[in-house]
């Protein structure tokens, strides 16, 4: 069966280098597949989930934005940063969530803190949903 080079890389690390079946990732304008032999492209990476699968198991990662491109059957990923499921802590997660929403809840949206904070909710509920998927 054919396979995808898959590398996911941050600044501190490379977090994922590996063969992949197919891999999935929101992107700017929505979710998005990869299989072999898909066309070539680039696209921005927003936060969200990325999924890889390989041999029938499903991967999963919180991921920050960042980009993606697809060339010649490998799938590089450059996010701000990335981790897998197993790797999250849930309870630093929901802090992080309880902190966000009592900001927003204090805030209006013209106010130069909101997006700040929309971002970290964000994130947040990422991280958490990513760790109920852990292998």
């Amino acid at each position: 069966m054919e396979s995808l080079r898959l590398e996911i890389i941050t600044a501190d690390r490379v977090v994922v280098s590996d063969e992949a079946d197919m891999v999935e990732a929101k992107g700017t304008l929505g979710e998005f597949g990869i299989l072999p032999g898909h066309i070539q492209f680039l696209s921005t990476v927003e936060i969200g989930e990325v999924r890889y699968t390989k041999g029938g198991a499903t991967r999963h990662l919180a991921t920050t934005g960042g980009f993606a491109e697809v060339f010649e059957d490998k799938v590089t990923l450059l996010v701000d940063a990335a981790e897998f499921a197993e790797e999250i802590d849930v309870d630093r997660a929901k802090r992080a969530l309880d902190r966000a929403e009592t900001a927003l809840k204090e805030l209006s949206e013209e106010d130069d803190e909101y997006r700040k904070h929309e971002l970290a909710l964000q994130r947040a509920v990422t991280r958490i949903s990513a760790a109920s998927k852990r292998i």
